[in-house]
């Protein structure tokens, strides 16, 4: 659906667009609000406040620009060196170069220059990013780049090479590609110079040298039982990590490859290799291979997997122990689509009539692939445009989880959304309001100012060249702000400019109209943005929500009625989804639905939605398990809904099956949203093995609320590797010295404590907060839900921690948690399965900062770590169960203080 946005302030546009001088105020051009798209050198680091909304207070974030990646992780001198991928230029992704910070204590960070830094040439073109890799310290100088006294602290990266390019050495470089290079440093990382030679590895191994685009993420380390240096590489889109040796680190000879294996529904990022003891016993180490992977994670998007194994010097095996196959769980089968349209008996609407059955890839489809037997549901029928729904036979729920795969596009249910495509009754705003008009018709033609880009463009008449289908629209014209390429820019996306409309009387309580493209609202700087002007001032406004289909918005202005207004049409953005899609422009007496454009499936109760999944961009089907311990006994249907006739407009469905265990298909690092491309540092004192995450997901993280800084970093957290109900797991706690942030505890529970439905037992002690943590021992006893209310406010905001004791599962419901209108998916709950410990309590120890919630529960076998926008002034902290009585063995809350203090 698309993000509705209500304000109240003055019309202000980052390209100081002359829509009209009596409709402008001044604006921010400072480097702090600068997007993706400048095209200004970078500047010195600028201090930040570190007290903006919704930043950190725990954990590390970039005083200002975009952030992703963490890079070259490594420990040198009595200093935890962070470098990661950043944008010196915006707060969007591009101009990708090292950042850097370093700390003493892995919890207070300070931010240096930048490391490596992306630069246009003369002709303003950027021949070269640095993309994600690693660090270490050659001490034995087995490079020849150290000096006496000074070892090189050697940079190991991905460059990428937009363009064709012939280096300074010699070496010609296909555009695209992405090859291995280094860089090397003398003073602690301070400054770096490239090697001469780059790249080192120009090209994947023999028999792969077509992956030269999907060949990135060098992790190194040295092997010390054979004195080499070890590189664990990916090839991406193949699902595979690439292992070689080199004795110089300028050298390197291809050894082995490892997968594809457990989770590939996306491409996979940033591997890492490294050796842990088991149960602290070094005599019984294992290896452990870190695998990142997008889309695909444990609730979709971004995610990050492990395999447990061992490394001979050569190759990495995995053991048996820690590989999941495809295979159904044992259980009970709904339906597997097996046999023809009378034996399998659903009932199909639309062009999915007799057409749903599919044996892998549809006429103009490719890639449907990892689907069980010769059949599956498919709703793409000759292409994406086709709609219509497939529901199952009643069956009644009889086990905890209902088990089934799912793949194609990423469009998930909205609840406010309608499956009718009805034109709203009403009449257009005014002439123009359409867009229609003669061949080759202007914007200024219809009535529209136009500014920027805009001038003399034609109105558009759909898709344009290479962008993704447009749909949605009505009649033969709309606006199309993706016409870059058409005016001799290098994408569709660099269009940018604005639109005004001719002033209009405002007649009717509704506005309704037709909106898409990119996701960047009015509110932030780069908007792609359609507003409503009432005497100069932006009244209201709507923005798209990252998707080429139309779909219908409405603004109240009743209390406006009778005044005149104009729209604006804003594009600022030149980044990716940087343009606008609108049209028809209608007053109304009653507010347009926005027709669903999900592609899903879904558990039906009584009529009702009460799970639904949908894909993730991916022709591939993974497994999702919906937790349906509290329905047992209910009659249900399974309901397949393909109302989107865009890109990745269809649903792929197969092996719906009951069971009383979740599918698993990997090793998860962390369980919830936002805990991607994990790497660890290298030579870290005493053995111990330390890392972190970036804390976003690729799903929304262009488009989250946060200024002047984008993307952050996790909490560091130690690694172990423990034996739990026979099975080797991958544990992780807090790094110990983030205990030093403690506070005098805000409240404490020493002895058993009866906590029944209702008790208000920290909301009577007046305890709240903003960043604090949490350690409980809670026995679940009668209660089927037991857990905390955290960040709540009077507007209903909440984020809860807790356990299914039905399902056994602990999770985060961030669904009413604060700001979520940035993405469609992101309101959620996330779960794992987590067994009690053997005296029948849970552990749970949760840390909350300004803008995240991270859990370690159990042994620190199971993590979630999910973002949260709630408002400053949600603070309220409570202890709840449901179903039952449980109890509080202990707990302690402290406030923690701001890593941030002495800024």
């Amino acid at each position: 659906m698309m993000q509705v946005y209500f304000q109240n302030k003055i019309f202000i546009s980052g390209l100081v667009l002359a829509v009209s001088s009596a409709l402008l105020s001044g604006c921010d051009n400072s480097s702090n609000s600068n997007g993706s798209s400048s095209n200004s050198p970078s500047e010195p680091h600028t201090q930040s406040s570190y007290l903006e909304k919704y930043r950190p207070q725990l954990q590390f974030t970039a005083a200002k620009n975009w952030q992703n990646d963490p890079n070259g992780l490594v420990y040198y001198d009595g200093e935890y060196h962070l470098f990661y991928q950043y944008n010196p230029n915006g707060t969007g992704w591009g101009y990708m170069s090292w950042g850097h910070a370093v700390s003493t204590d892995l919890v207070h960070w300070q931010e240096l220059p930048i490391a490596l830094e992306a630069k246009e040439d003369a002709a303003g073109k950027i021949p070269e990013m640095f993309f994600s890799g690693s660090a270490v310290v050659d001490t034995n100088n087995t490079s020849g780049l150290g000096e006496p006294g000074k070892p090189a602290m050697v940079a190991i990266f991905t460059s990428y090479y937009p363009s064709d390019i012939t280096l300074a050495n010699g070496k010609a470089i296909a555009g695209g590609t992405q090859a291995q290079s280094i860089a090397y440093s003398l003073d602690k990382g301070r400054t770096w110079k490239l090697y001469d030679n780059n790249p080192v590895l120009p090209l994947p191994p023999t028999g792969y040298e077509d992956q030269f685009k999907e060949f990135r993420d060098p992790k190194v380390f040295w092997y010390e039982p054979e004195k080499k240096w070890v590189m664990v590489a990916v090839l991406a889109t193949q699902h595979k990590t690439v292992l070689y040796s080199s004795p110089n680190l300028r050298e390197w000879e291809f050894m082995s490859e490892f997968g594809p294996a457990n989770a590939t529904a996306g491409v996979w990022e940033c591997p890492d290799l490294f050796e842990l003891p088991l149960d602290g016993d070094h005599t019984k180490s294992k290896w452990v291979m870190i695998v990142n992977l997008n889309p695909g994670g444990p609730v979709g998007g971004s995610g990050s997997q492990y395999f447990v194994g061992n490394f001979d010097g050569t190759a990495f095996t995995a053991d048996e122990a820690s590989l999941f196959g495809s295979e159904p769980p044992a259980g009970t089968i709904i339906e597997n689509f097996e046999g023809n349209y009378n034996s399998v008996a659903w009932a199909a609407t639309g062009e999915q009539t007799g057409a749903y059955l599919s044996q892998g890839n549809n006429p103009g489809q490719g890639g449907v692939s990892q689907f069980q037997g010769a059949q599956l549901l498919n709703t793409f029928i000759g292409s994406d445009n086709t709609t219509g729904t497939v529901t199952s036979p009643p069956f009644k729920i009889t086990d905890k989880y209902i088990n089934l795969m799912v793949g194609g596009g990423n469009h998930p249910h909205d609840p406010a959304s309608t499956l009718e495509r009805e034109l709203p009754a009403g009449e257009p705003l005014f002439s123009g309001a359409d867009f229609e008009g003669a061949d080759n018709v202007t914007y200024s033609e219809l009535g529209w100012s136009a500014d920027g880009d805009f001038i003399n463009q034609p109105a558009s008449t759909g898709t344009i060249l290479d962008q993704q289908q447009v749909s949605g629209f009505l009649g033969a014209r709309l606006v199309n702000s993706f016409f870059g390429k058409l005016i001799n820019k290098d994408d569709g996306d660099n269009a940018v400019g604005s639109l005004t409309s001719p002033a209009f009387t405002i007649s009717k309580p509704y506005i309704n109209f037709l909106v898409g493209g990119g996701n960047n609202p009015y509110s932030k700087e780069n908007a792609t943005a359609v507003v409503l002007l009432v005497n100069g001032e932006v009244k209201r406004s709507a923005t798209g929500n990252n998707s080429e289909s139309l779909n219908w918005a409405n603004w109240d202005v009743s209390e406006f009625q009778g005044q005149q207004a104009k729209i604006a049409i804003i594009d600022e953005n030149s980044g990716g989804w940087g343009h606008i899609l609108a049209d028809n422009f209608i007053a109304s007496d009653v507010a347009a639905k926005p027709i669903s454009s999900e592609t899903t499936v879904n558990l039906l109760v009584n009529d009702n939605i009460v799970f639904s999944a949908t894909g993730s961009d991916a022709e591939a089907l993974s497994w999702r398990s919906w937790n349906v311990a509290a329905l047992q006994g209910e009659t249900a249907q399974i309901r397949v809904i393909d109302n989107n006739t865009g890109g990745w407009g269809h649903i792929l469905v197969d092996e719906i099956v009951q069971s009383e265990q979740p599918k698993q298909t990997a090793n998860w690092s962390d369980f919830g949203s936002d805990y991607y491309a994990a790497v660890s540092w290298n030579g870290v004192p005493d053995g111990k093995r330390y890392w972190l995450a970036w804390m976003s997901n690729w799903s929304y993280a262009g488009s989250v609320p946060t200024t002047p800084w984008r993307g952050g970093q996790t909490l560091v957290r130690e690694l172990k590797l423990q034996t739990i109900g026979n099975q080797i797991k991958l544990t992780q706690v807090p790094v110990e010295s983030m205990t030093q942030l403690r506070d005098k505890p805000l409240y404490s529970v020493k002895e058993q404590t009866l906590l029944a439905p209702g008790d208000k037992l920290l909301a009577d002690a007046g305890i709240q907060g903003q960043v604090y943590e949490i350690e409980a021992k809670i026995r679940p006893e009668n209660a089927t839900e037991v857990g905390f209310m955290l960040r709540s406010g009077n507007n209903g905001e909440v984020t809860l921690v807790g356990y299914d004791a039905l399902a056994g599962e602990v999770y985060v419901d961030r669904s009413k948690s604060g700001d979520s209108s940035f993405d469609a998916n992101f309101a959620a709950k996330h779960s794992a399965p987590l067994p009690l410990q053997d005296d029948k309590t849970l552990k749970l120890r949760i840390i909350v900062d300004t803008s995240s919630v991270t859990v370690f529960s159990g042994d620190g076998d199971v993590v979630l770590t999910d973002l949260i926008f709630p408002d400053p002034a949600s603070t309220g902290i409570e202890i709840y169960s449901k179903g039952g009585t449980a109890s509080v063995d202990s707990m302690t809350i402290w406030p923690l203080k701001s890593i941030w203090a002495d800024k």
